[in-house]
C-alpha cells in the first residue's frame, strides 16, 4: 500500500494506538508530535516506512510546516488528535496557555485539513478528528477545552456535508476519560482517583476510532456510558447539567 497517514498527537495515548493499528492494516504513516525522541522510537516500533516530524503545532504556522512536509507524499487518511485541556475557573489560568490550547485544538485542526484536503481529494479518503464527550456540554472549570471540543464536533459534521460527494469521508471521534496522562496535563491531578474508575484504554479507543472511521460514521462515541451521557446532554436541561458537570470537576 502506498497510501500515507498523517497522524498527530502521534507519540502518545489514543494518536499513539491509531498509528499502530494502521501500521498494522498496511498504511505508511506521517508521524507528528513535539517529542523527536518519542517520534522515533514510535518510527522505529512501527516500520521503516513510518516519517516523523517533531513540532509543536501549538505555534502559528506549524500546520502550514506539516503540509509542506507532507508535498510529496499521497496522503489518504488524516487523523487530527493533538489536543489538551486546562483545569481551572477561566480568570485563573493562565491566558497564554489558553491561547496556545486554541491553536493546537482548533487552529491547527482547521488548518491540516485544509493544507491537506487538494491531496484527500486524489483519491477516496478520510479525516478524522479527534474531539470529546465534553463537546456535547459545557464544563465549568474545563470551559474553554469543552468549548474547543465542540468547535471540532460541529466543523467535522459541517465538513463532512460539504465533501460528501468528494470522495472525502470526515469523522468525529469524541471519548470519554481514556488512560492518556489528559488528566495530568491539564492539571487535575485532584481528580486522578476519580478518572481512573471510568477511563477507557487508548488501544480501545483507537480501535472504534477506525472501524468507525472506515465505515463512514459522523460521530464515534466509545464507551456506553460515554453514548449514554451524550444522548443525555441532547435532552436534559442544560442548566441542570452544568451544575452537575461543574460538580464533578470542582476545583
Amino acid at each position: 500500500m502506498d497510501e500515507y497517514a498523517v497522524v498527530t498527537g502521534a507519540s502518545k495515548g489514543i494518536g499513539r494506538a491509531i498509528s499502530i493499528l494502521l501500521a498494522k492494516k498496511g498504511y505508511k504513516l506521517v508521524l507528528i508530535a513535539r517529542s523527536e525522541a518519542e517520534l522515533k522510537l514510535l518510527t522505529g516500533e512501527i516500520s521503516t516506512d513510518a516519517l516523523h516530524f517533531a513540532i509543536d503545532l501549538s505555534e502559528p504556522g506549524a500546520a502550514k510546516k506539516v503540509a509542506d512536509f507532507c508535498n510529496d507524499i499521497p496522503v489518504s487518511i488524516l487523523i487530527n488528535n493533538a489536543g489538551y485541556g486546562l483545569w481551572g475557573n477561566f480568570d485563573e489560568v493562565d491566558i497564554q496557555q489558553q491561547l496556545n490550547m486554541l491553536q493546537l485544538n482548533i487552529n491547527a485542526v482547521v488548518e491540516l485539513s485544509y493544507y491537506l484536503l487538494p491531496k484527500l481529494k486524489k483519491q477516496p479518503s478520510y479525516i478524522l478528528n479527534v474531539a470529546s464527550t465534553a463537546a456535547y456540554q459545557a464544563v465549568p472549570t474545563l470551559a474553554v477545552y469543552a468549548a474547543t471540543k465542540a468547535f471540532v464536533l460541529s466543523f467535522s459534521r459541517a465538513l463532512r456535508v460539504e465533501l460528501k460527494e468528494s470522495g472525502v469521508s470526515v469523522s468525529c471521534l469524541c471519548p470519554g476519560p481514556t488512560d492518556t496522562g489528559f488528566a495530568q496535563r491539564a492539571g487535575m491531578d485532584a481528580l486522578a482517583d476519580l478518572a481512573e474508575k471510568f477511563n477507557m484504554q487508548p488501544v480501545e479507543v483507537a480501535k472504534l476510532g477506525i472501524k468507525g472511521m472506515f465505515q463512514q460514521k459522523a460521530e464515534i462515541i466509545p464507551g456506553f456510558l460515554n453514548k449514554l451521557s451524550a444522548i443525555g446532554a441532547r435532552y436534559i436541561n442544560k442548566a441542570l447539567i452544568e451544575r452537575i458537570t461543574a460538580g464533578l470537576y470542582e476545583k
